[in-house]
């Protein structure tokens, strides 16, 4: 794990859970799933990528999914158990999605599991307390998901955490989430919120009231507004007003020989006259009392005091199929201070961002891509010619 600058010291009372930047590589501590056989089992990768800002590839190096349309699982035992019970939980990672472009789909999930986990068989079935991260494909979806887990249920933010289209590339991108011990919380992409309130409000914990079960609406009871007049009657002749009459305008055509092409028509149009099937006007219905209430009642399952509360989180992990290989998580954390994530942002991912890794990808891309020669660029000027025909 990589020292972090003395900065951090004045954070000295955070709880740190775990941290890993991969300065050592992946390590013993990551242990592969086998949850999948090996012909579905991706490997996981120690690496900067293919480009990297200049003088940066230790800081750039982390942990790769390496292959394409293949499940790669791995987890980590925290340091020491988190809780999320009376005090705050910050998960912050990185993730560069080196092969992102408009055809790349994929998630960058990371889940916080409870208990005692078996490394070996973790997979999709694996009970998770927390999953957060951006859930990607093309650059037409883009949001970052939370979830967390109530009663058994792995419960989705209702509205999405929408992601910009200027943050939808392949550069390293900071996903931070801060759960408040009052319920509160925070979702930060590169530092910048994009979502925050109360997690009661936001997800489908239990509601404090239900509609009681023991009522339901009278049969007799009338909450139409207007009906169809009772009084009214179709007026005489209205079916025998056809939809289409001949065009009153319409002249024959000089050129027109009756001989040769017969009697002229005009041509149909609409019947101004016309005006569709007959309906009864409405009118306001004497009967009606107003729209049915369904009275409410206390809900037993509503405790709030235990939602997203969890005790005994004991193992990071990444569970995820990948279309598209070559996105590398780094500086993963999962601390109780906000603040302590903030410095270890300025130390990894902030001088990250503060690289060109544009300009390095561009030159790695001249190097590696070269650019059609001009008998190429010619067929394709002939394809779209032939297109336009």
């Amino acid at each position: 794990m990589r020292v972090l600058a003395a900065s951090l010291l004045a954070t000295a009372s955070a709880k740190v859970y775990f941290e890993d930047n991969f300065d050592a590589g992946i390590g013993d501590k990551w242990v592969p799933s086998e949850w999948k056989d090996a012909e579905s089992t991706g490997k996981w990768v120690h690496t900067a990528g293919e480009w990297y800002a200049e003088g940066q590839e230790a800081i750039a190096k982390g942990m790769q999914a390496s292959e394409d349309m293949k499940f790669h699982s791995i987890s980590a035992p925290l340091d020491s158990e988190a809780t999320t019970v009376g005090k705050p939980l910050v998960i912050q990672f990185t993730v560069k999605h080196e092969k992102k472009d408009y055809a790349f789909c994929g998630g960058g999930y990371i889940k916080l599991l409870p208990g005692k986990v078996d490394a070996k068989a973790f997979g999709g079935d694996t009970p998770y307390s927390i999953m957060f991260g951006p859930d990607l494909c093309g650059y037409d979806i883009s949001r970052v998901h939370l979830i967390f887990e109530h009663g058994g249920e792995n419960l989705l933010k209702e509205e999405e955490i929408k992601l910009d289209y200027a943050d939808k590339d392949e550069f390293t991108h900071l996903y931070t989430m801060v759960l408040e011990a009052d319920g509160s919380y925070e979702v930060f992409f590169d530092q910048v919120s994009k979502a925050s309130g109360k997690i009661v409000d936001d997800w489908a914990f239990p509601d404090a009231e239900v509609k009681d079960p023991a009522v339901s609406k009278p049969e007799d009871w009338v909450d139409t507004k207007k009906i169809p007049d009772p009084a009214a009657a179709k007026p005489e002749g209205y079916d025998d007003i056809p939809a289409e009459i001949p065009d009153p305008d319409a002249e024959t055509p000089e050129d027109w020989d009756e001989d040769e092409d017969g009697e002229w028509e005009p041509p149909m149009i609409d019947n101004p006259e016309f005006k569709g099937e007959w309906k009864a006007p409405m009118i306001e219905n004497p009967d009606y009392v107003g729209a049915w209430v369904h009275p409410m009642v206390a809900n037993a399952d509503y405790k709030p005091e235990t939602y997203a509360k969890y005790s005994g989180l004991s193992t990071v992990g990444f569970e995820l199929w990948t279309v598209n290989a070559g996105s590398i998580f780094d500086n993963i954390l999962v601390t109780d201070d906000k603040a302590y994530a903030d410095k270890a942002a300025e130390a990894t991912w902030k001088k990250l961002k503060d690289g060109d890794e544009k300009a390095a990808k561009d030159a790695w891309k001249k190097l590696n891509e070269p650019e059609e020669d001009d008998e190429d660029d010619a067929a394709d000027d002939e394809d779209e010619e032939h297109d336009e025909l």
